[in-house]
């Protein structure tokens, strides 16, 4: 399964490639996740409750950063198993470029999942993976936006 997109981030390149690098901003962002763990500079251990159709699962898996080009670019590479409902994995490709209004961030990524969960058919897991994707960059702009605006008020002088 391959997906690709981009999201216009409204904040520095900078700032959102600190915050792509961040495992409590990750943890927040991704769907369902509940656990997510900084183990050294480039992996993380994560756990996360995925429900695809009417399979739940919970995954524990290793995320880890190569070709790291900061704060332009890297590469994510995955690893989870989910027990009997099956295993993930796979990377994505992250640049972000300096854009109007901020950072644009575009991803090109590829899955390979087994077990019960890949019997469930390809469109309902792409659905699924698409819908992920969007929660995380919409939960990932949100927190962007939030911390621009938490900024700007405490960077204000109050005696103006």
């Amino acid at each position: 399964m391959d997906m690709s997109g981009e999201q216009l981030i409204s904040a520095s390149r900078d700032a959102v490639w600190k915050a792509l690098n961040d495992p409590a901003v990750l943890q927040m962002c991704v769907p369902g996740c509940d656990q997510m763990e900084q183990t050294s500079e480039t992996e993380l251990n994560a756990r996360a409750a995925i429900k695809v159709g009417p399979i739940k699962a919970k995954f524990a898996g290793k995320i880890m950063l190569t070709d790291m080009n900061p704060p332009t670019s890297y590469a994510i590479n995955f690893e989870g198993q989910g027990g009997i409902a099956g295993f993930a994995k796979g990377g994505a490709r992250v640049s972000l470029t300096e854009a109007e209004g901020g950072t644009l961030l575009k991803y090109e990524s590829t899955a390979k999942i087994g077990g019960k969960i890949a019997q469930l058919g390809a469109r309902l897991i792409e659905s699924t993976a698409k819908s992920m994707a969007d929660q995380f960059f919409a939960k990932f702009s949100e927190i962007m936006n939030a911390n621009a605006i938490d900024g700007a008020s405490a960077s204000e002088d109050p005696s103006t």
